[in-house]
């Protein structure tokens, strides 16, 4: 017959039971201070030693101009920017517009309503007019009101 020390056969005194929990209050406690030391101890570690750095012989380079974006509706009208223009229009129009250059990026958005076929008519006509840096701009995600402009 044998009793077990589990079951409190033998003593009932639990003052020298296992605990089977970890006690983290003094791992947390170390961590705090730690955080203190290195949160004091930060600022002072930067270093301000006088170095005279040599200037700089680069021009700066001029700030990228407005974006110019050209629009197809879903009626196939083209709009750059908010303006509306015809078709035979375009190209002038691009090349009146301020900061004027072909070498200008030129964004297209088109509704979702365009057909394909009618976007690549208003690419060949910006390419034919010389403009070749065109980006294409998606419109996922945008709401109808914000698409319409």
């Amino acid at each position: 017959m044998g009793a077990s020390i589990a079951e409190g056969g033998l003593d009932d005194d639990e003052e020298f039971s296992e605990a089977h929990e970890i006690n983290v209050t003094p791992f947390i406690d170390v961590m705090l201070v730690l955080l203190i030391i290195f949160m004091v101890a930060a600022p002072l570690s930067t270093v301000d030693l006088p170095i005279d750095l040599p200037s700089s012989t680069a021009m700066p380079e001029k700030k990228p101009d407005k974006p110019v974006y050209v629009s197809i509706k879903p009626d196939l009208s083209l709009a750059i920017g908010e303006a509306s223009v015809k078709r035979s229009e375009l190209v002038r129009t691009l090349d009146g517009t301020s900061g004027a250059g072909k070498d200008r990026f030129v964004f297209i958005r088109a509704d979702r309503a365009v057909p394909y076929g009618e976007m690549m008519d208003v690419l060949e006509i910006l390419r034919a007019g010389g403009y070749t840096k065109i980006k294409l701009v998606a419109l996922e995600g945008v709401p109808d009101a914000a698409r319409q402009q």
